[in-house]
């Protein structure tokens, strides 16, 4: 029983994933149609398309203040709000600058649910269970970028105001996740980090570990006495934390540069340079959506088995191959558009195998009790910044260097990755946070 409800607790604040996914790709398929309704100029329709992006980074970098003061509970129903607004403002909205308003709203959720419901599933699972439980917000964010992807297919073909049903079909998954939040008890950690409730505390924990739950509140109890004097003394960019810090920037930066969102956002623009035509455009929406969603359920059910190092590494060298081999069909005078295809697709696999189902349990992991939001916002906002700054410059990479330049550069940052992995990266599968915690400061 107590498995059960530790499964059933994630799962609910993995939904925040599902909300994120759904609400990230949902605008690829109302974004014709708004431009049109509005008749927005270029820079307009380029505001539309990034407002969101912008909402995340704000999101991200203001995360750890409302799970740390708050508590991940509420900032949990916060999110659901942000997502529940943002679908319904911007399927009613009749005025643009309100639609921009309400897009930023959501992705202001975005950010901050890939700091808040992370951490919330890494303080409330086992060591031998955490990563798979932490990699159901990876899996329900690619479910949710599917689902939009499917919805959006479904609801297009009721006409020219279709765009706002895709919108507003959100508002749905939002209420449920609203709701099933009241179910979900508050994570211990933070109960006795910031509100030292040890009553509260003991009871959750009881529920999580009946047989060891003291030998659990101990271990906590020891790491928050140790954290008190660290949140006095030592800020998160101390010399203390620098091992995390830098674990988290680089584990973020490796995931952007891999090019995962200039092939997901840009896809179609790829299949073109490769010499296919405007049909392979479902192929690079629905395809590229199923594959990311069926090697991220496989990731999941593997990290806590062979770790996330070794998933990390066998991905490492998968994408290295990917891109070397797209990069070399572009450099053919007349590119292969099948066997670029089928490059990219083996790129998404490796990609979803490894960095897409690591990155949120690692960097939930790696940081002590007492820095665990900041690192996390840290960790989150690197990501969502390099995936702007990425998102912005592809296209004019792809134009100026050509395909063969541009997937050699994402080539050689994999290559990086790799000797990262290989030399720096350590293995956390199996280990209690504050034995994490402990390690990463020696």
């Amino acid at each position: 029983m107590t498995k059960n409800n530790i499964t059933a607790w994630s799962f609910v604040v993995a939904l925040g994933g599902f909300l994120f996914g759904f609400d990230t790709a949902v605008i690829s398929g109302a974004e014709r149609a708004v431009q049109v309704y509005w008749n927005l100029s270029e820079v307009e329709h380029g505001v539309t398309m990034a407002i969101a992006l912008l909402g995340t980074v704000v999101g991200a970098l203001m995360g750890a203040y409302p799970s740390d003061k708050l508590g991940r509970k509420r900032t949990l129903f916060i999110i659901a709000a942000l997502y529940f607004f943002s679908a319904i403002g911007t399927a009613l909205a009749f005025d643009w600058h309100i639609f921009i308003v309400f897009r930023f709203f959501g992705g202001i959720g975005v950010g901050v649910s890939s700091v808040t419901a992370p951490i919330y599933i890494s303080e409330i699972a086992p060591p031998d269970r955490r990563g798979k439980l932490v990699g159901l917000f990876q899996f329900n964010v690619v479910l949710g970028i599917l689902m939009s992807y499917l919805s959006n297919y479904l609801i297009g073909q009721g006409g020219e105001h279709s765009w706002r049903w895709m919108l507003g079909v959100q508002a749905f998954p939002a209420a449920l996740f609203y709701v099933l939040i009241h179910f979900v008890p508050e994570s211990p950690r933070w109960l006795l980090l910031y509100r030292q409730n040890r009553d509260a505390a003991i009871h959750v924990l009881k529920r999580i570990n009946p047989q060891n739950y003291l030998k659990d509140m101990e271990s906590i109890l020891a790491s928050v006495q140790v954290g008190r004097m660290d949140m006095a003394a030592d800020p998160l960019f101390s010399k203390k934390y620098r091992l995390p810090v830098m674990l988290a920037i680089l584990f973020a930066v490796f995931n952007q540069v891999s090019g995962i969102n200039a092939i997901i956002y840009y896809a179609p623009r790829v299949f073109e340079m490769a010499g296919l035509g405007a049909q392979s455009s479902l192929l690079s929406t629905v395809g590229i959506g199923l594959v990311n969603f069926t090697f991220t359920l496989i990731a999941i059910n593997f990290i806590d088995k062979i770790g996330r190092r070794r998933l990390m590494l066998i991905g490492s060298f998968g994408l290295i191959a990917a891109l070397g081999l797209v990069s070399h069909s572009f450099y053919s005078a007349e590119p292969d558009g099948i066997a670029v295809t089928i490059y990219l697709m083996v790129y998404i696999a490796f990609f979803a195998f490894s960095q897409g189902a690591v990155i949120w349990v690692f960097i939930s992991e790696i940081f002590p009790n007492e820095v665990r939001a900041k690192g996390q916002t840290l960790g989150s906002l690197t990501h969502w910044v390099m995936a702007a700054v990425i998102t912005f410059f592809f296209p004019m990479l792809a134009e100026r260097l050509g395909g063969g330049d541009t997937f050699l550069i994402f080539t050689g940052f994999m290559v990086l990755q790799l000797l990262f992995v290989w030399k720096v990266m350590p293995e956390t599968k199996g280990k209690s946070l504050e034995q994490i915690g402990g390690n990463m400061m020696h």
